[in-house]
């Protein structure tokens, strides 16, 4: 019973509190209305042109070399090692 008390007391104080804050702003503000000027835009007649000069445009040729090692020769035991079907 004594939490739903403090309940009770935490959203009175929170509501008075919210109120007060309410009323100073509009005293203290008062009423300003806020003036809504609508202004049409006309279109305006003159018409940009930019000119983007074409850029050139560099082609890269990349050359690697890729060196192949020779195989081995093979001795005379590994030779007989393949012949061999294990």
């Amino acid at each position: 019973m004594d939490d739903i008390k403090k309940a009770i007391i935490g959203v009175l104080t929170l509501a008075i509190t919210t109120g007060g804050g309410l009323l100073i702003k509009s005293l203290f503000e008062g009423d300003k209305e806020e003036v809504v000027k609508e202004e049409v835009a006309t279109p305006a007649s003159t018409n940009v042109i930019i000119n983007i000069p074409q850029q050139e445009v560099k082609k890269d040729t990349v050359v690697k070399k890729v060196y192949v090692k020779p195989k081995p020769k093979l001795s005379e035991t590994e030779k007989r090692k393949k012949k061999i079907d294990w």
